[in-house]
């Protein structure tokens, strides 16, 4: 196990500040990210620290992509008062035949006349994206999988994890359509290199496209779209999951990267979903200091609300990992509301007593109703929990 690659998610976390080590070397290191099969977090006093220099666009005030507090509580208030489906919507260790010991990341769509559902699973050896359906959103059947891992030796060879699929719309309350693009549908990835563990370290992305939307090829087995070649400090260490988005006549990746025991949001362009090209105000979304996003802003998903867009994504810190928001009339500057959306230990059964994070949020326009798919770890595993913005015994189909 390398003392440097091994920045994971723990189940189970002691939290352990290390004072007087505060210098750059963190090869001597091991290092842990929420949900990793690691036991101890090691926080390097001081490291976590959010980036300074935000560019100012040329034609506007810094103050002006600020946002006040009051419209902050007034943009994030549809978000709150959320309604939980009792039991796990996926398990720790789905009947699906893979033999994975928990599963993360889940990402939900539609295609034709079915919800479609890609979730990562660990089997002991890395990650790979397992695909279900559903008629109802609540009850889900396994359809194989939709990526496994990379061949010996490529970038992707310790699995993937879809995170970004190409819509047809990015607006909050439409369905979550894939769009074609030059005849095919587009994926971004995240991946790791090696097998044998939990997301070893340094995590890149890349792109997949298919000519249906369930059989998926890599536009490259040699090269990531995104990795720590060219990065920039803040992101040195680890690229992590990424959020596709098409805005503005171009692509837009968001994606979290580490710098030591920090994750923090950034976003790359494309023209082609090929070549990537870094914002130089990165990071766009950043950590702050003894808030609930202290050590982690991470796996932000980005939707159209209204006059002003808003990002979903999840934050560690105070002793665990919560939803968040954040908002931006230009997807560049960002403003965060400090209080989480959602915090880890509300499910009445304990599921995500440690972590609530890693969404999936979709509307179905049949029942007027947000439905947000996440990662719950607690002390019954690692699953996937649903939460609805109205309760679900009043929705046709519900419990």
């Amino acid at each position: 196990m390398d003392v440097v690659g091994i920045f994971t998610r723990a189940t189970t976390c002691l939290w352990i500040e290390v004072k007087q080590m505060r210098q750059r070397n963190q090869e001597k290191l091991k290092l842990s990210r929420p949900g990793s099969l690691l036991i101890v977090m090691i926080l390097i006093s001081g490291n976590c620290q959010p980036a300074r220099g935000e560019p100012v666009a040329k034609d506007q005030s810094k103050e002006f992509w600020q946002i006040d507090a009051g419209t902050l509580d007034s943009w994030a208030k549809p978000f709150r008062n959320w309604n939980y489906y009792p039991e796990w919507i996926i398990p720790p260790e789905p009947p699906d035949g893979h033999a994975f010991q928990m599963v993360d990341c889940p990402l939900v769509w539609k295609l034709g006349d079915q919800w479609q559902m890609w979730y990562t699973g660990f089997d002991g050896k890395g990650y790979q994206t397992a695909h279900a359906a559903s008629t109802d959103l609540i009850h889900w059947k396994p359809k194989g999988l939709a990526m496994s891992y990379g061949e010996k030796g490529t970038f992707d060879y310790g699995g993937v994890t879809f995170g970004g699929l190409l819509l047809e719309s990015y607006d909050l309350r439409s369905l979550r359509i894939p769009k074609k693009w030059n005849g095919k549908y587009w994926v971004l990835y995240g991946c790791y290199p090696k097998q044998g563990g939990y997301e070893f370290r340094p995590g890149a992305q890349g792109v997949a496209w298919s000519e249906d939307g369930t059989q998926w090829n890599r536009a490259s087995v040699d090269h990531p779209s995104l990795s720590i070649e060219g990065a920039a400090e803040w992101e040195k260490d680890c690229i992590y999951q990424p959020w596709l988005l098409e805005a503005d006549g171009k692509f837009w990746d968001f994606y979290n990267a580490a710098q030591g025991s920090c994750e923090q949001m950034g976003v790359a362009t494309s023209t082609d979903m090929i070549s990537w090209a870094r914002y130089e105000g990165n990071p766009v979304v950043k950590v702050r200091p003894g808030g609930y996003d202290a050590e982690f802003c991470s796996d932000g998903k980005v939707f159209r609300d209204g006059d002003h867009w808003v990002m979903i994504y999840f934050g560690v810190g105070q002793g665990g990992a919560h939803i968040m928001a954040a908002f931006s009339r230009d997807l560049l500057h960002w403003t965060s509301h400090p209080e989480p959306l959602y915090k880890a230990g509300g499910h009445p059964r304990g599921l995500d007593k440690t972590y609530a994070h890693k969404v999936s949020l979709v509307y179905d326009p049949a029942r007027d109703t947000l439905f947000m798919y996440y990662c719950a770890v607690g002390d019954q595993g690692r699953g996937i929990c649903l939460l609805t913005d109205k309760p679900l015994s009043a929705l046709h189909g519900g419990p």
